[in-house]
């Protein structure tokens, strides 16, 4: 865990476009952890996943109960233990393989993003690797901030003289050379307890994202990536979000309320116990009222009672009228954090809920209403071999993990044993950026 002792988390070795490979991924959430393996084999692109470079194919799943976490930070080592051991334990069972490192996601932690420019002058009149060194040198001034860390650091685009809109400046003329930087970050110790969870079960960790970012990698076409698009990731203790402008991810954001705070109001709404009022959840959950909802009737039974001799019954419209107003909490707030975002002035963006919580009927419409925009509940594309119970969209960030590995050459890769900076002598993480932009162009 040495990186994260500098505020950076390990980023993956870029998977080479002509070669296969097993890719484990790890998700661990407020609910539930789950853990896929698969394999990626170089496939042409797909019509409608132009940017994927590799066909995914699921050999092993599993999946458990979360312990040990509480808005997917780490509270309880060793309980959080276990239940990682239990879902790798599964997925390895029934790929037949056993794992070494795993790709993990992060969900906690105030994700947030921040964003600057640079500007160099051009030496000789085209642009040249030590020009690329040299603007991401003046970038340095925008270091880590105390008790963050950053999940990604991605170019979003360069300019020359002015005109924007480059992605490979490499041998351009002109006279000044920009980029502009999106960061991702996460608090520092939700990120180090989280990796020394999974490492306590002997794995390492070959990179930790941003969920709604690899959820948005699994679910989004190319084309809504390129349009704009929010991806709302809606799990049990956070919802998180992911923007996509121009096919990049441009935005990241969240807050600690989920679909458990929806569990917690049924529980004390009914008086029943947090076991039924999930059920009651997942099976009835919906934030509209039907003709006949106050007539259909649910049988529930009180906490404290001891049979169910004398079993109380709950109409379905009061039920939602117990969801509905936390729902829309929830909506209106990832709605007032987009608002600061660029996808506030995309008028084409829709947005795509996955997660658990994006499940309950009539979710879609009520967001459609409160965000005024097109809206989808996001479910994996392109993924072969994945069972019934991973193709929803509680399982989107999962399955994205599984396609990160294709995207992992937008990002700085650090060789292992390599030492970390971030400031002071010796460089900083942007000038290892710059190390990567003279190898990669």
């Amino acid at each position: 865990m040495s990186a994260l002792h500098y505020g950076l988390t390990p980023k993956m070795k870029p998977i080479s476009p002509r070669r296969s490979g097993i890719v484990a991924a790890l998700d661990v959430g407020s609910s539930k952890v789950a853990c896929l393996i698969a394999r990626l084999r170089p496939h042409p692109p797909q019509q409608v996943l132009m940017r994927r470079s590799h066909v995914v194919e699921v050999l092993g799943f599993g999946h458990t109960g979360a312990r040990g976490t509480k808005a997917g930070v780490v509270v309880n080592l060793k309980q959080a233990e276990e239940s990682i051991r239990q879902a790798v334990d599964w997925a390895e069972r029934t790929a037949a393989v056993d794992i070494e490192s795993v790709v993990l996601s992060i969900s906690a932690g105030r994700l947030a993003s921040e964003s600057f420019a640079a500007e160099v002058e051009i030496v000789g009149s085209a642009v040249a690797e030590g020009d690329i060194a040299r603007l991401l040198a003046a970038g340095s001034r925008h270091s880590l901030r105390d008790g963050r860390a950053v999940l990604h650091s991605l170019p979003v685009g360069y300019s020359i003289d002015g005109g924007n809109g480059i992605r490979d400046p490499r041998g351009m003329l002109g006279k000044r050379f920009g980029v502009e930087m999106h960061i991702a970050t996460t608090d520092l110790t939700s990120a180090r307890n989280l990796m020394l969870a999974v490492e306590r079960c002997h794995l390492d960790v070959e990179a930790m994202v941003a969920t709604p970012y690899v959820a948005g990698l699994a679910v989004l076409a190319d084309d809504e990536a390129d349009l704009g698009a929010a991806v709302i990731d809606m799990g049990a203790g956070t919802t998180t979000m992911a923007v996509f402008l121009g096919g990049r991810f441009v935005h990241a954001d969240g807050f600690a309320l989920g679909g458990h705070h929806i569990t917690m109001d049924i529980a004390r709404g009914l008086n029943v116990r947090i076991d039924d009022a999930e059920r009651i959840k997942t099976f009835y959950g919906s934030v509209l009222v039907g003709g006949s909802d106050e007539r259909d009737m649910l049988t529930v039974s009180h906490v404290g009672e001891e049979t169910r001799e004398s079993p109380q019954f709950v109409s379905r419209s009061a039920l939602v009228h117990i969801i509905k107003p936390r729902a829309e909490e929830i909506l209106e707030m990832a709605r007032d954090r987009l608002a600061a975002s660029s996808f506030a002035a995309e008028p084409r963006g829709r947005v795509i809920l996955t997660g658990g919580t994006s499940q309950l009927t009539g979710l879609p419409e009520l967001a459609a209403r409160i965000f005024d925009r097109p809206v989808r509940i996001g479910r994996p594309l392109g993924i072969g071999g994945l069972p019934d119970a991973a193709k929803g969209a509680a399982f989107a960030a999962a399955a994205g993990l599984l396609v990160y590995p294709q995207a992992a050459h937008l990002e700085h890769f650090e060789t292992r044993g390599a030492r970390y900076l971030t400031n002071g002598k010796g460089g900083g993480y942007f000038a290892r950026v710059g190390q990567w932009l003279r190898e990669s162009f």
